[in-house]
């Protein structure tokens, strides 16, 4: 199975052609979400029905390659109108793997008591709905039972008294579990040469080590649209695959990729 890859073909025929079983330790992915965005090729608005077998069959595939103690972060959002359809699509997911935790991306927030309000969203002009601020990264593995790193993406105690008080805090230090709420910033799209739904380096970058990594780590996205998960990848020293059907973004992750060597790359 070739690594550092990227293959400009449909991704579950790719899956199916290129990867073998078990040989996949962590899937990241965006796949079009079916709400009408403007792909440069892909027409965004099968009917629904059949987006759910396809992602059902995405699932199966998904559960084929991946090792037995792999993990899928599976981000999708929704219309602000229509908020379970990101459930339905992780329920067809769910007849292949098991949820393991559902994590919720924040894009933007406003607490005006603490002073803040930061991040980035697209308006909803409603006077029905309100602006929906995130979107799900739902985590799946085949037996519910891996171990993560949690504390590899952890956060400070805010009362750092708690260090002493809890078990917890006295074998990890000023360390604890971040949870399952996420905030992470992304650029605003501005420019049609660009990427329409282009994922912020750092959420594939939490998941990867959120799973757990080393040299040996094989990261597949099924969907790389303009290369992020790959470029996070190489960085983190992980190898990686990639599909994307769209000429235009294998055009665009390729020359991410070859800026450089990919600058900054880190050492284990």
């Amino acid at each position: 199975m070739e690594t550092n890859v990227i293959y400009m073909m449909d991704s579950i025929e790719g899956m199916k052609s290129k990867i073998d079983p078990e040989s996949v330790d962590i899937i990241i992915t965006s796949p079009p979400y079916n709400i009408g965005i403007r792909y440069n090729s892909h027409k965004d608005s099968m009917p629904f029905e059949r987006y759910l077998d396809w992602m059902e069959e995405f699932g199966r595939e998904c559960a084929r390659i991946l090792k037995k103690n792999g993990s899928l972060f599976f981000n999708i959002g929704d219309r602000a109108s229509d908020e379970f359809r990101s459930f339905k699509v992780a329920e067809r997911l769910a007849r292949s793997l098991k949820l393991q935790n559902t994590i919720h991306w924040i894009k933007s927030i406003a607490i005006p008591e603490h002073g803040i309000n930061i991040g980035h969203f697209k308006p909803v002009n409603s006077e029905r709905f309100l602006n929906n601020f995130h979107e799900y990264i739902f985590h799946f593995t085949k037996t519910k039972n891996v171990k993560l790193d949690r504390l590899a993406i952890g956060v400070p105690y805010a009362d750092k008294s708690n260090i002493i008080r809890w078990d917890h805090g006295k074998r990890n230090g000023d360390r604890r579990d971040r949870g399952n709420v996420w905030y992470i910033p992304y650029n605003t799209v501005w420019s049609e040469k660009e990427h329409p739904a282009p994922f912020p380096k750092k959420l594939p970058e939490m998941c990867i080590k959120l799973h757990g990594f080393n040299s040996d780590t094989v990261v597949l996205d099924p969907f790389i649209g303009s290369g992020t998960t790959a470029v996070v990848a190489r960085e983190m020293g992980c190898k990686w695959i990639g599909f994307e059907i769209d000429a235009k973004y294998v055009k665009m992750a390729r020359e991410r990729l070859s800026q450089d060597n990919v600058k900054n790359a880190r050492p284990l």
